[in-house]
């Protein structure tokens, strides 16, 4: 009796499959167009990854020298928000170039710890920098996706994505260079509505450069700072991007 329940709620669920299979299919030649477009919002969280100079021999005012270790990391992830457009260029029934230009509004936090002075409370003397960056990027990316079931169609993305960096104080601690490039992967997943079709995708990105501006430090007008500035030798931009294309 258990044996024939069990095949009772096989052949059950099997029917319940199948009864999904065959579902109305919203927009089924919106993707054999040549060319689309859309809009793009999402969200976005920026890192960047240091390279620390370590020990650093600085010279005094009054011409001395001394011997400083200065420690810099970004230790928080700030949120951010992204907005663009995006066009899609059909190359064959799986394959896509898409072309999305986007401007992404972010932050991130830098602390410097100074290990050869001490705060009020006895801990290492720590310096904060918040780095606000506002990227425009051009993303290149070849979409992959697998065949549509029902109304969804899953696919992974990779690219190369020039961006031009808008902010940067000249008096932070901290200065990025004007460019840099990244490349990107991700996946997403095309859904099908009735009217129009909205794609959350979730791509990563990484700098191929170093991005840190290194002439920065002797443009300061504050000679104190320079320690800080000088105790990063080479910095590599990171971006989780959470992407909501509507076409």
């Amino acid at each position: 009796m258990n044996r024939l329940h069990a095949i009772i709620a096989f052949v059950g669920l099997s029917m319940s499959v199948c009864a999904q299979e065959r579902r109305v299919q919203n927009k089924p030649y919106i993707d054999l167009r040549p060319l689309h477009f859309g809009i793009s919002v999402g969200f976005n969280m920026q890192d960047i990854e240091f390279e620390n100079t370590g020990p650093q021999t600085i010279t005094l005012e009054d011409g001395t020298q001394q011997v400083r270790t200065i420690a810099c990391d970004a230790d928080k992830w700030n949120p951010g928000f992204s907005v663009g457009v995006v066009a899609d260029a059909r190359l064959n029934d799986y394959l896509s170039l898409r072309f999305s230009p986007t401007m992404h509004f972010g932050a991130k936090h830098l602390t410097f710890r100074d290990y050869d002075r001490q705060s009020e409370s006895g801990n290492v003397l720590e310096t904060t920098q918040d780095l606000k960056n506002t990227y425009i990027s051009f993303p290149l990316d070849l979409k992959f996706s697998a065949p549509r079931f029902n109304n969804h169609r899953p696919y992974i993305m990779a690219g190369v994505n020039p961006m031009i960096n808008l902010t940067g104080k000249d008096q932070d601690y901290v200065r990025l260079k004007r460019w840099d490039t990244m490349i990107e992967v991700g996946l997403g997943c095309d859904l099908y509505l009735p009217f129009f079709k909205i794609i959350p995708e979730l791509k990563f990105c990484y700098s191929l450069s170093d991005c840190l501006d290194k002439k920065h430090a002797d443009e300061l007008r504050d000679e104190n700072m320079r320690a800080y500035t000088n105790s990063v030798k080479r910095g590599q931009n990171k971006m989780i991007v959470l992407t909501f294309y509507f076409e």
